[in-house]
């Protein structure tokens, strides 16, 4: 019977042994993105850049009323400018003063406009949900901030739009 305990024991030795000497990784055809490096965005800064009509919407049905009432806001519109080292002049959430911000594409294929120095998406990011040239549909990744801010529409303020080749989505 010890002879059997000698094997059990034996056996559960090269077992273990074999289960320290593997390894899970991942192999070459699984090819990780270099610490959340910002990808080229497949929407231009220069195509935000406008006078916008704003406004939000927390449930999606409300989202084509929302559109309609950020058009009345045409009247007081939110400017995005250019901003001198090639990114865009916007608000991150809770802050007075605009900044310099950059539009970045992530691995997820979609676009971020968001903070230069933070990986893709960044707490400070808002994705860009969907846009067309005319109508631009945001919210930001933080889930806080998002459930304060909702999703943000901005409709374009006159006829200065670029030409649409359909809707872009995020």
């Amino acid at each position: 019977m010890s002879v059997l305990r000698l094997s059990f024991f034996l056996a559960a030795l090269l077992l273990a042994g074999c289960a320290s000497e593997m390894s899970v990784s991942p192999g070459p055809e699984v090819a990780a993105v270099p610490g959340g490096a910002p990808l080229p965005a497949s929407i231009p800064a220069q195509d935000l850049v406008g006078r916008w009509g704003l406004a939000a919407y927390h449930k999606d049905e409300d989202r084509s009323r929302t559109a309609a009432a950020a058009r009345g806001q045409c009247r007081q519109p939110y400017s995005i400018s250019r901003g001198p080292r090639g990114g865009i002049i916007m608000h991150l959430a809770d802050q007075s003063q605009p900044t310099e911000l950059v539009l970045k594409g992530g691995a997820d294929g979609k676009n971020y406009i968001g903070p230069a120095e933070e990986p893709v998406p960044g707490q400070r990011d808002r994705e860009i949900v969907s846009f067309d040239g005319r109508v631009l549909v945001t919210r930001f990744v933080d889930p806080e901030v998002s459930g304060r801010y909702g999703n943000s529409v901005y409709v374009r303020c006159g006829a200065t739009a670029p030409a649409a080749k359909g809707t872009k989505k995020g």
